[in-house]
């Protein structure tokens, strides 16, 4: 029996990527972020003690090689991570122009993006006169809110009663290459919203932006605002085959679970489920004991980011990892012969950095099932050619590291 585990911890960054002074969060750039260096230095230093208290415990993560990676990737002191690695451990690099979800993904699949992303001015109003009119022609509205750079709870929370009462959609974006659409999902209408999105997208996708995200909302002035599950990303089909083509291609089946369809257009992929992080963890335990020989299991977990990083939260970002690890922990009890799960990340968004945005960092690539070794420092796209290589699969680009 063989079968492949590629499990995304959405944003756990492990410092050291050696271009990150050329990207930014505002005017600081991103040199010296460590997403789990500084987090595990915070809870040592009793400053993350919010829903959780005192060092970092991750030991099942830890002894699969994390702390070694972190110090292997950026020599950072990790605090409470000193455990002699029991499995194959190392720490990637990006080579695509970016620190977003579809860089990340796509390389870790094997394709590096061949071009630069379109991204928005960090001003206000940051959209052009032509892609507002194309989106109120879509929504059958007179107008926009937002047109700016912004955190999706924060403009959420502004805008959300004037949006209810102009029923115009609240659009925005960030640093990365993306547009996003939050909208109430009764006032608006959750269908409206994706549907909006969906055909907004080859607008948006033809000037190289990566994704336009549909953030639907609920909720009223008196009781807050909050996001939903509902979230669906539209995003640039791959213009060549990743790994889960090369998988599927080769007759085994591909299961996705989290955004992985999303990020991917469902291009090799045969089933995918969504929700939140603690149902998708359902979701791959399931798939650890259903899924077929010859299959992938690809998984992305964004809570990490989605909820903690972007919103500079330590405490919430060290309770999640304990989570985490736990969890998977289980999942390794479980493991056949044969199974190889890689965990990995495609980005860092150091909840102790400034601003509010992805922060350019090296990933850990960490591996049970398949002995121990020191891997080094690897490609992203090793991480596909390790994956294609272990289930039969000839990869084209990549090695593998095992």
């Amino acid at each position: 029996m063989t079968r492949a585990f590629l499990v995304v911890m959405d944003s756990v960054g492990i410092g050291g990527a050696p271009d990150a002074g050329r990207f930014f969060n505002g005017a600081v750039p991103d040199t010296g972020s460590n997403t789990l260096a500084h987090i595990a230095q915070a809870c040592a230093a009793g400053r993350a003690e919010e829903g959780r208290s005192g060092p970092l415990r991750v030991p099942h993560l830890d002894a699969l090689g994390l702390g070694a990676a972190t110090r292997l990737a950026s020599g950072a002191n990790v605090p409470g991570l000193d455990a002699e690695p029991s499995g194959v451990w190392g720490a990637a690099t990006e080579q695509s122009p970016g620190k977003d979800t579809p860089s990340g993904h796509w390389e870790l699949a094997g394709l590096p993006v061949p071009w630069d992303w379109g991204y928005f001015p960090v001003e206000t109003p940051c959209f052009p006169e032509e892609l507002v009119t194309e989106v109120c022609r879509l929504a059958g509205t007179d107008g926009i809110l937002g047109n700016c750079h912004a955190s999706g709870t924060v403009i959420i929370n502004e805008l959300a009663d004037e949006h209810i009462r102009t029923g115009f959609p609240i659009c925005y974006t960030s640093a990365d290459s993306v547009f996003q659409i939050a909208a109430h999902e009764d006032h608006f209408g959750l269908d409206k919203l994706l549907g909006l999105c969906r055909d907004l997208a080859p607008t948006l996708h033809a000037m190289k932006i990566g994704r336009v995200i549909a953030r639907p909302f609920v909720g009223d002035a008196e009781r807050g605002y909050s996001r939903t599950t509902n979230r669906r990303d539209y995003a640039i089909a791959p213009p060549e085959a990743v790994l889960t083509n090369w998988i599927q291609d080769a007759g085994g089946k591909v299961h996705g679970v989290g955004k992985i369809g999303d990020i991917f257009t469902m291009a090799g992929i045969d089933d995918c489920t969504k929700g939140s992080d603690a149902k998708l963890m359902q979701d791959l335990h399931r798939w650890g004991d259903e899924a077929e020989n010859g299959s992938l299991t690809f998984a992305n977990f964004v809570e990490f980011d989605s909820l903690y990083g972007h919103r500079r939260d330590i405490s919430g970002y060290a309770k999640a990892l304990e989570w985490f690890d736990t969890e998977i922990g289980a999942f390794m009890d479980k493991m056949r012969e044969g199974d190889l799960l890689i965990l990995t990340a495609d980005h860092g968004n150091d909840p102790s950095w400034s601003g509010t945005d992805h922060t350019r960092e090296r990933v850990p690539v960490l591996c049970a099932g398949v002995g121990t070794k020191e891997a080094g420092i690897l490609d992203f796209v090793d991480v596909a050619a390790t994956l294609a290589t272990h289930l039969g699969v000839t990869p084209p680009r990549g090695r593998s590291f095992l």
